[in-house]
């Protein structure tokens, strides 16, 4: 199979069984046989015996890119955990058992590498009583931070990282609490949260009339609110820093296939997949690029190859029903009455380059519709294929589908972000539009390389527009919609995110929610001037064109950036900053405290109490000794000595004070540690097992020894290792954690193109 080299490296880090040592113990065509074989196989509980047919089928599926399944069924199909779903829904009860009951089976879906979707509208308010106690409680907002610490703590096996969604209605009595609980960027970091929001409401917002807030636990009313005055303040919070997004909980509801069943409170942490108490879903896309087919000098949709994808994507996912293993047996059960799967798609924007249409046309409204009532319509007939080969899902009857033919599976489209997945299989994310088109990637050595789009790329050439100038120009952060020199028509159908108005992002969404049974994952971007009247109409559009859900984010608006494809233009004074929020860190607090006028950042001063860890190198000309030093808000300074054999030792003491400063300064030690490492020094030797090539590689390979072992869990094992979170506090906005380079938001999550890393909330 044919994949780039980013594809590569994420597989590799991320996906493929390792042996003891570290080192991938199986190649990426034997992931995919080894995913297809156990799913095929569950074609045998229904009486096939061709097992194999059916495997080729989806190893052919997988390894032409065409389809994906969500990434636990890539890492765990065929392995000893076989937990196979993305996605779950637990509730929470109103009482103390209940709660923590909830924390604990959170805790396994985490290890087993799923995320949990949360409703926290069933509490009592803060200040009611607790008859047990004669006390009062808390309030949801203060058990939200309970889930949090434990989803901090429980690691998925380096591959997947806890993320949560938190849900509260809108007319809890302490929606306020809620809708601000997230201002600070370090509170509750592990949850995206959304306002459950209620069709009375919007009404009630639209009429400017005023809304009851009700106690769960009493059903009385608490308290009249005007609706327009909290949805300003929902509109305010998001335009802070993208929290909480919006859910239009009756609509869910509306599309709920088994009501008998119970309401649907929660969604999963991207906010695509509504699910009740306790259910589950395995995700899958479709990759568009491959459902085109190249007739008369275009391309064009192969609707054919489309429809047959679809059939064997839907075969596949429900077969991934019945081979998972389920973190909880009331989760094995739920999920089985009900058989819902997601099947979406990604590369959408980049099957509108291909195919000349721009993203914010008609034209790709229409296309969208067009496929995803494809996909639908195809999803529903192979569904109903396999209702009369294997039987339907069993609460059918009960349903709101039984008027109809026969269902396997409740629901059958999703369209989720597809971060990991698109990096494999080298194409756009989901439907957002081409976030930037070039982007930066690490190789060995610390050098950093430039990957740009192939579509671009070979249009760019085509036109004998290409040139290094040009590459160089989107490499540092240029969009091609600030470069007039280039026709108009190119630029208009080679747009960016950037490019994009909100306005086209939500007419997109609803494009695509016509035909979709679930929901969808999408983000709304916006320009860092955008105004809170811009996030208001964004919400109302989302409303009048039954979108199920919005999540907005608006460039630079926090403080740990997540999208940032050029810097700022415009001169930052000590006046414009004071405008925007001060951060939650406490070493980046003091950092901008002490901003002069000009703009620049004093290092703090150096700790009068440290710790450190002092490690030897051999170097080309002796040994070399590193001190690396730390405190409380993070790694604040290195020390250098070299042995009797001399060395340079005026160079790397001077490496290592203005390491110092930086790291003062706010600066993330992985940039530095980046920048440092791969600079050649013509004494150097190999050193078994290490290549050392100079005293600031040396310098810059301690530092990374010393945080690579704190992030691969041995600080609670080795005391010279500083507690959980020291390393983690400098942090530069917007890069990858793992390896540096900036990253992308989508649905409430962070992707970084370069090595395939992603966190939600």
């Amino acid at each position: 199979m044919t994949i780039t080299e980013n594809a590569r490296k994420v597989l590799e880090a991320r996906y493929l069984i390792k042996d003891e040592n570290g080192q991938p113990a199986e190649t990426i065509e034997q992931l995919f046989d080894r995913v297809a074989t156990a799913i095929a196989a569950e074609d045998a509980k229904y009486g096939d015996s061709d097992s194999e047919t059916t495997k080729h089928t989806f190893y052919q599926m997988m390894t032409r890119l065409e389809f994906l399944p969500n990434s636990p069924t890539l890492m765990n199909a065929g392995r000893p955990l076989g937990q196979l779903s993305a996605c779950f829904v637990l509730p929470v009860a109103d009482t103390m058992e209940d709660i923590f009951e909830a924390i604990k089976q959170a805790a396994l879906i985490h290890k087993s590498g799923g995320g949990t979707g949360f409703s926290f509208s069933r509490l009592r308010p803060r200040g009611s009583a607790v008859n047990s106690t004669g006390g009062v409680a808390s309030g949801p907002v203060s058990f939200m931070k309970v889930f949090n610490m434990a989803t901090e703590a429980v690691k998925q096996g380096g591959t997947r990282r806890g993320a949560n969604m938190g849900i509260l209605r809108v007319d809890h009595p302490d929606i306020l609490e809620f809708i601000s609980c997230k201002q600070d960027n370090a509170d509750i970091n592990n949850f995206n949260i959304s306002v459950g929001v209620t069709e009375t409401f919007m009404r009630a917002v639209i009429n400017d009339e005023t809304y009851e807030l009700i106690d769960p636990r009493t059903q009385k009313t608490t308290q009249v609110l005007p609706a327009k005055e909290v949805f300003d303040k929902i509109v305010d919070a998001a335009w802070h820093n993208g929290e909480p997004g919006i859910i239009f909980l009756d609509r869910l509801n509306r599309d709920n296939p088994v009501p008998g069943c119970g309401q649907i409170e929660s969604t999963n942490p991207c906010g695509e997949q509504p699910l009740l108490p306790y259910e589950s879903c395995n995700l899958g896309s479709i990759n568009l690029t491959k459902m085109l087919k190249f007739v008369d000098d275009k391309y064009i949709v192969d609707w054919d190859k489309l429809t047959i994808t679809v059939h064997n994507a839907v075969h596949f996912l429900d077969n991934v029903i019945d081979a998972n293993k389920y973190p909880l047996p009331i989760i094995d059960e739920t999920t089985k009455k009900t058989r819902k799967i997601g099947l979406g798609i990604m590369a959408f924007a980049d099957m509108l380059l291909l195919m000349n249409i721009s993203y914010c046309s008609e034209e790709a409204l229409e296309l969208a519709e067009k496929i995803m009532r494809c996909i639908q319509t195809s999803a529903r007939e192979a569904g109903a294929r396999l209702a009369r080969i294997r039987g339907a899902f069993p609460l059918f009857a009960e349903s709101i589908l039984a008027a109809g033919d026969r269902r396997r599976n409740a629901t059958l489209t999703t369209i989720a972000p597809t971060g990991a997945l698109s990096i494999i299989a080298g194409v756009s994310s989901g439907i957002e539009p081409v976030f930037a088109y070039v982007f930066e990637r690490n190789v060995m050595d610390g050098t950093r390389l430039y990957e740009t789009n192939p579509i671009l790329e070979q249009e760019l050439i085509r036109r004998g527009l290409h040139s290094e100038e040009l590459m160089q120009r989107l490499a540092s952060g240029e969009s091609l919609d600030d470069m007039p020199e280039l026709p108009a028509e190119f630029r208009r159908v080679f747009v960016s995110s950037r490019g994009v108005t909100p306005e086209w992002h939500i007419r997109m969404q609803a494009a695509f929610q016509k035909y979709t049974d679930n929901a969808i994952s999408k983000t709304v971007n916006f320009s860092n001037n955008a105004t809170r009247d811009d996030v208001r109409e964004v919400y109302m559009l989302a409303f009048a064109l039954e979108c199920k859900g919005v999540t907005i984010y608006r460039d630079g608006s926090r403080d740990s950036q997540v999208l940032n494809a050029a810097p700022p233009q415009k001169e930052q004074t000590a006046e414009s900053l004071s405008l925007e929020p001060m951060p939650a860190s406490p070493a980046l607090d003091s950092n901008i405290k002490s901003l002069q006028p000009s703009g620049l950042i004093k290092p703090r001063p150096r700790p009068d109490l440290t710790t450190g860890i002092t490690e030897r190198m051999k170097i080309g000309c002796g040994n070399l000794y590193v001190t690396v030093n730390y405190d409380d808000e993070g790694i604040c300074e290195v020390f250098t000595n070299t042995g009797k054999a001399g060395g340079c030792p005026s160079q790397s003491e001077a490496t290592a004070r203005l390491i110092s400063i930086a790291l003062r300064s706010g600066m993330d030690a992985r940039s530095l540690i980046s920048e440092l490492k791969g600079i050649r020094c013509p004494s150097t030797i190999r050193q078994q097992g290490m290549k050392c090539m100079s005293c600031p590689d040396g310098i810059a390979r301690i530092i990374e020894n010393v945080f690579t072992k704190h992030q691969n869990g041995l600080a609670a094992q080795d005391p010279r290792f500083p507690p959980n979170g020291i390393l983690a506090k400098n942090k530069d906005p917007g890069t990858c954690p793992d390896c540096g380079i900036k990253v992308e938001h989508e649905g409430g999550c962070v992707t970084c193109r370069s090595c395939g890393y992603s966190r939600c909330g």
